[in-house]
């Protein structure tokens, strides 16, 4: 009895190098598909717009983000000065040491220059952007 092969052994390395290969025709087609891709005013119109809207919106999240982050050390900044009074007051009836009022004043003046400094930077921003 003779045997009957149903694949010739040359489909076999066809066959290796067309999953080899399947990557590199990807890269192809997606050369190609952007190179078109490039050649279109369309696709170049929506790109730029998409573009310029992202940027605007960063430049509009990075400045909110300043702002809320100004505000919240602001009110720490405010939460410290009412323990620090609280604190002061301790220290004039001499139930604590001046080392508590000292980490309050440090605490208190810390988070009111975050605070400030994060809304002069949001300001500088929006100057430089309105230019």
């Amino acid at each position: 009895m003779q045997a009957c092969a149903i694949v010739a052994p040359e489909a076999v390395k066809i066959e290796a190098v067309g999953k080899v290969s399947t990557t590199r025709k990807l890269r192809v087609v997606a050369r190609v598909a952007g190179q078109q891709a490039r050649r279109s005013r369309t696709v170049r119109a929506m790109a730029s717009a998409v573009s310029t809207t992202a940027r605007s919106s960063g430049r509009a999240l990075h400045q909110l983000w300043l702002e809320v982050m100004g505000l919240i050390f602001l009110l720490m900044a405010v939460s410290g000065g009412v323990a620090l009074a609280g604190e002061y007051a301790k220290y004039e009836a001499g139930r604590t040491g001046l080392g508590h009022v000292l980490v309050a004043i440090c605490f208190t003046l810390t988070f009111a220059w975050f605070g400030v400094s994060s809304f002069w930077r949001a300001r500088q921003k929006d100057k430089r952007g309105a230019r």
